[in-house]
Formats: C-alpha cells, sequence, structure tokens
C-alpha cells in the first residue's frame, strides 16, 4: 500500500542491538525465571538510530522488498482482548488480508499475543530489543510444529513465508511504536542467532548487531485501522527479503501522558502453491 502523507519528520531514538561476540547468546524466558522480564546471556548495547517516517515514504513498502507493509483495514472485532472473537472472527479477516496482500493460496493462523506497556494489564510488554521471531533453524521447525511432521514433509518445495499481522488495540499508538528495518539494507551476518530458553524447551530467534548501513522506519499514530505486515520467514532464496527485524523503541517526542501501548500480533503461514 502508497504511505499516506501527514506524517512527522524523521527522528532520532535509542534502540537496543546485541554484541557480536564468539560465543552464541541466549536468554531465559519469562517462563523460565518468573520474572517479569528476560534474562538476557549477552553484551547489548544502546545506538541512536535515525528512524524515518514510514508516511513520508516516496515509494510504497511491500513484504518482498523491503519485509514490511502498513495496509488501512478495519476489523469488526470490538473487543481485541475477547479470545473467542479473536479465533472466530479476526484470524477470518487475517487470513483474507494476507491472501491479498501477498497472493498466497492458503494462510494457517497458528497463533496470537497481546502486547501492553499498561501496569494494570498482566500480558508481555512490547519487545524492546532488535530482533526477528524467527532463524533459518526456528522458521523450518515451526512450519513441522504448526502442520505436523507428515503434512510438513508433502509439502516439499512449496514455498512458504511466516507473516506477522501487527495491529493497535487501540490507537492511536504514542508510546512504544514499532520500529522495522528495511531489509534490504539487512547484512545477513548481523543477525545473530540467539536461544530462547523455556522450561520444557529451547527455541531460537535473531537478534540483530548494530550496522550503520540499516535503514529503519515507522508509521507514528498508528491506528486501530491500520495493519502492519511483517514478514519474519520465507523459505525461498531467490532475492526476497526472507526475514525483518523489529523493534519497540522509546519516542522522545511522546508527550508525558500518553497513554500505553496495547497492540495484538497474529502469527501466520501463508503458503504458495
Amino acid at each position: 500500500m502508497q504511505p499516506t502523507s501527514g506524517g512527522r519528520a524523521d527522528i532520532t531514538a535509542k534502540l537496543t542491538f546485541l554484541v557480536k561476540k564468539d560465543e552464541k547468546p541466549y536468554v531465559h524466558t519469562e517462563a523460565l525465571t518468573g520474572a517479569s522480564e528476560p534474562h538476557y546471556f549477552a553484551e547489548q548495547e544502546e545506538r541512536d538510530v535515525t528512524i524515518h517516517d514510514g508516511r513520508l515514504a516516496s515509494a510504497a513498502f511491500s513484504l518482498d522488498a523491503q519485509g514490511f507493509e502498513r495496509h488501512e483495514r478495519g476489523t469488526a472485532v470490538d473487543d481485541l482482548y475477547d479470545d473467542t472473537a479473536v479465533e472466530t472472527v479476526y484470524y477470518g479477516e487475517v487470513e483474507a488480508l494476507i491472501k491479498e496482500a501477498t497472493g498466497a493460496s492458503r494462510v494457517v493462523v497458528f497463533d496470537h499475543t497481546r502486547r501492553s506497556d499498561a501496569e494494570q494489564r498482566n500480558i508481555r510488554g512490547p519487545a524492546s530489543r532488535a530482533h526477528n521471531d524467527y532463524t533459518e533453524r526456528s522458521g523450518r521447525e515451526r512450519i513441522r510444529d504448526v502442520l505436523g511432521e507428515e503434512q510438513a514433509a508433502e509439502l516439499g518445495d512449496t514455498p512458504v513465508a511466516q507473516i506477522n499481522l501487527w495491529r493497535p488495540i487501540r490507537g492511536p499508538v504514542k508510546r512504544s511504536p514499532l520500529a522495522v528495518l528495511d531489509a534490504s539494507t539487512l547484512d545477513p551476518d548481523d543477525l545473530l542467532a540467539t536461544n530462547l530458553v523455556y522450561p520444557d524447551r529451547v527455541g531460537e530467534i535473531y537478534h540483530l548487531a548494530y550496522n550503520p548501513r540499516q535503514r529503519w522506519y515507522y508509521f507514528p499514530d498508528m491506528r486501530r485501522d491500520e495493519a502492519l505486515l511483517i514478514k519474519g520467514y520465507d523459505s525461498r532464496r531467490d532475492g526476497r527479503i526472507r526475514f525483518t527485524p523489529h523493534t519497540a523503541f522509546r519516542d522522545p517526542g511522546t508527550p508525558p501522558d500518553a497513554p500505553p501501548r496495547e497492540s495484538i500480533e497474529v502469527r501466520t503461514l501463508a503458503f504458495f502453491d
């Protein structure tokens, strides 16, 4: 979708990265520690980064060229905290939008999560380190987890992409907005595979090392009727974007009385027969 006009000027904000080391970084998740924040066994650093206003961009963004794209698309679900409504109505809306945007022949929703930096909400806070949800290894594993070994094997070489749909539950978003990397500026060597340690398993995501060539975007004041698609993994190796790092950040221009950010992200697998 073509970015809209009426945005803000570019801003400079601090983003958090991991520092490249010889040892593989790992994280003890909140589920393992029982704490409100994960415990990182890795060196982290904050960098001042220019974050460009995607609403002022002169060209459209796309999942295959940059790794993300914004759509103006409302939802019929009044309460996005209602799991029943989300699973019976919203999932169908998500599937339809991703099919329309990508040409996928089949879209499978496999979970959703909500995030808020409101203290009264007993849900996950915004992810505050630059990361990508899947790696080369865990992207393939997720397909098997969702479909089962037999159906995943039957897919053979069928192209598949993991795509998230991110939406504000309430808008406009003033606090903890989401920054996304133009993944055409990503150096694959800056993707740092990181173990996520849970009580019963070990997952893997990519964290990101800082690189001055990276170009970041955000869409200020995102509304409830806007949706951001983010590609987390693509099985195809034909030059299109395969991984898209992103992170929440603190906008230095956020008013002190700004309402907390509340958002929902739905995770899907899109198949291309």
